[in-house]
């Protein structure tokens, strides 16, 4: 197995553990109350999603979404009128995402596909959506030459990256959580990084497990970022600039470029105290998720 391919199995298998969402509520999963709860807490942290998505002028529209998770994006499209499909890399998320469909009564199709090999003919789609999920991919750019392929001729690809220039990777990640690190050592520090910064002593534990089984690894930069963007154990995560995402997608004839979300949980003192007025002029400069606008 090629090297590429290999982490793409350990990709796989960390998502199959870990369908995208579910750590954010205790009720079973594939219940009606559990949907509910993933949805409430998506756009009550992120509410800039279903306007930055463009939801609801998605009607009449065929819609591939990369990376369905939970299939809650999914469903403000669907609910919209959108001809929905959506494809993600783990059995887990198909299932989960089919299982929400079905209670909540929305039409879409499912399968588990890799992104960065669509089995649909080209120039399938009017808007292709991915949030969150090509920076997890072995070949990005791959995955995105994909997407041109499958969408029409003036079709649009809405793509969620990490920012690099964020706050969050800047400051945050490459600054305070790796200076925080090194207090996961001793389970004093784990209780007190827990207490200055709310992160949950189950998460602390598990970065505290992988920093004491391969400190020289989980240290590494790229190993540092992957393990600290979404949960120890991940395998790959990536952060981009903006000249990096428009050389990603430099064959579409228009590209622009927005960033939104600064997570005010990482502003230590000052960020619960932010407006939403606020947080959004400082998150079009230093946000964590770089939004690509594409249209072919």
């Amino acid at each position: 197995m090629s090297e590429s391919n290999n982490l793409k199995e350990k990709v796989r298998a960390f998502w199959q553990a870990n369908p995208c969402g579910t750590k954010f509520t205790d009720a079973p999963p594939g219940t009606r109350r559990f949907y509910e709860l993933v949805a409430d807490h998506r756009y009550q942290k992120e509410w800039h999603i279903p306007q930055a998505a463009g939801f609801a002028s998605s009607q009449g529209l065929k819609v591939l979404e990369i990376g369905c998770g939970l299939g809650t994006d999914g469903a403000q499209f669907a609910e919209a009128g959108a001809e929905y499909t959506g494809v993600d890399l783990t059995d887990a998320a198909v299932e989960l995402a089919q299982k929400r469909f079905e209670l909540f009564n929305l039409s879409g199709k499912f399968q588990t596909a890799d992104a960065e090999n669509l089995d649909f003919p080209d120039d399938s789609f009017d808007l292709v959506y991915s949030h969150g999920v090509l920076h997890h991919t072995p070949d990005t750019e791959r995955a995105v030459r994909e997407i041109y392929r499958v969408l029409r001729p003036g079709g649009r690809a809405i793509v969620m990256l990490y920012h690099r220039d964020s706050y969050n990777y800047r400051v945050n990640i490459s600054l305070l959580r790796r200076a925080g690190a090194q207090m996961l050592r001793w389970e004093s520090g784990v209780t007190l990084v827990h207490r200055l910064t709310g992160e949950s002593l189950e998460s602390l534990r598990q970065h505290a497990a992988q920093l004491k089984s391969d400190q020289q690894s989980y240290l590494k930069s790229d190993e540092f970022l992957s393990q600290n963007t979404d949960g120890a154990g991940n395998p790959l995560a990536r952060v981009y600039s903006r000249r990096e995402a428009r050389e990603l997608f430099k064959d579409f004839a228009e590209i622009e470029l927005r960033t939104y979300f600064l997570n005010k949980r990482w502003l230590p003192l000052v960020g619960n105290m932010l407006s939403r007025s606020a947080e959004s002029k400082l998150a079009a400069r230093w946000g964590w998720h770089l939004w690509i606008y594409a249209t072919k």
